[in-house]
């Protein structure tokens, strides 16, 4: 007699919530195969979850990141050079999760403990782990940890394969946007927009960060948001300097200032935005100074393109703000690349700023974020400003409706 989960898991075939087209995903497997080619690689295995989704589509909320040693995190996609189809790897308890969210076609199943095992198996009985097959990993991945993904790694050599780091290769393939890539992207931004104007009602003396919090996120979701890759930030008065602070239980009081950052996401594609806030008339020498600080979006109009080099852009920034005089209080300039993300984190690999290389260049269709983030004088705290852009063919195009100004709340 068939238990209940196989005779379910046999007939259970819901509806998808896919993101994209299948055409989508097969698009991405070849431009995938092809970086391989171009690599020297004959396997791929991904084990991020930003990848699994951006090829497969699949998401979870629960990839074993850092559960039990019982537990170990081997669950992921190969792409084989000379296939033109992928091998998902799950633990049985997700399959109906990989029907619903993923468009695989060929999924694998093991058990929580014997998953390496089949993961190994799999490819070997496919033809492909042998002796001398070149196979790249994502070692840049918070999963498997270190202790895992060296069992691993132990595991594939000793089936012949020979491991190399595929962290920038794959990334690298997510960086340029498609079209509805970058649609997600337009809704996640109007997202973003319905939960900063969440936060601007909310504001209030006497209110807490977390009172402001579930106000952001209760908007959202409701507008059809998902959770992001991070914890938004609600800090005020000298926490305000703190960028990374958690929302708490300390209450808002007159004369604070607030800085609120918040992220949009649609299908896990991400848009980010950052605002200041004053409850109540700032000191005028503090309002002044954000003010000046808010014309900058013009200066990475002019000169975020594609083809131009970061060099191109921040001494143009800098030139800006030492004219004002903000450059010497700067907390951060610069932004980073937006795109799919699960927690903990919805920073992309391309960074630009101060510190990285000049002659890196920008390419048209990534979407990134522009912060710039400035100590106050009167020691009122830190102004945060922080917008979406995707780099066009005519430059870059910020995508908020939500005003690029200071904001006042006043009872």
């Amino acid at each position: 007699m068939t238990s209940y989960a196989d005779q379910f898991l046999a007939a259970a075939y819901p509806e998808q919530e896919l993101a994209f087209s299948i055409g989508e995903y097969k698009a991405r497997h070849a431009r995938l195969r092809q970086a391989m080619s171009d690599a020297g690689l004959a396997l791929l295995y991904l084990s991020s979850p930003e990848a699994i989704c951006w090829l497969t589509g699949y998401q979870a909320e629960w990839y074993h990141g850092q559960s039990s040693t019982q537990w170990p995190a081997f669950s992921g996609v190969a792409v084989y050079l000379d296939d033109d189809h992928w091998l998902h790897f799950e633990t049985r308890d997700e399959l109906l999760l990989t029907r619903i969210t993923s468009v695989s076609e060929h999924v694998r199943l093991g058990g929580d403990t014997d998953l390496l095992e089949s993961v190994i198996g799999g490819l070997t009985d496919e033809g492909w782990l042998r002796a001398g097959t070149r196979v790249g990993l994502e070692m840049g991945s918070y999963r498997p940890n270190r202790n895992q993904s060296q069992e691993f790694q132990a595991a594939i050599e000793s089936a012949g394969g020979i491991v190399s780091d595929a962290t920038k290769l794959v990334r690298a393939a997510r960086r340029v946007k498609s079209p509805q890539e970058l649609a997600h992207v337009r809704t996640a931004q109007r997202i973003a927009d319905i939960g900063m104007a969440a936060a601007r009602a909310a504001l209030a003396p006497g209110v807490t960060e977390l009172d402001v919090y579930a106000e952001i996120v209760y908007a959202m979701a409701k507008a059809g948001g998902e959770n992001p890759g991070i914890t938004m930030p609600v800090a005020s008065g000298a926490k305000s300097a703190c960028v990374h602070a958690l929302a708490s239980r300390r209450k808002i009081m007159p004369g604070d200032i607030v800085s609120v950052d918040v992220s949009g996401v649609y299908f896990r594609y991400h848009a980010n935005m950052a605002r200041t806030f004053s409850i109540g008339e700032p000191d005028p020498l503090v309002a002044e100074y954000i003010d000046r600080t808010l014309g900058a979006l013009d200066v990475v109009r002019e000169h975020l393109k594609p083809g131009a080099t970061v060099s191109d852009v921040l001494k143009p920034l800098e030139e800006f703000y030492r004219e004002i005089g903000a450059w010497e209080n700067r907390w951060w300039v610069g932004g980073y690349e937006l795109g799919i993300a699960f927690p903990p984190d919805w920073v992309g690999e391309f960074v630009y700023d101060e510190d990285s290389s000049p002659d890196q260049t920008f390419v048209e269709n990534e979407v990134l974020n522009f912060e710039a983030n400035f100590y106050l004088p009167k020691h009122a705290g830190l102004t945060m400003g922080i917008n979406t852009l995707i780099v066009t063919p005519d430059g870059a195009e910020f995508l908020h409706s939500t005003p690029d100004e200071f904001f006042i709340v006043n009872d």
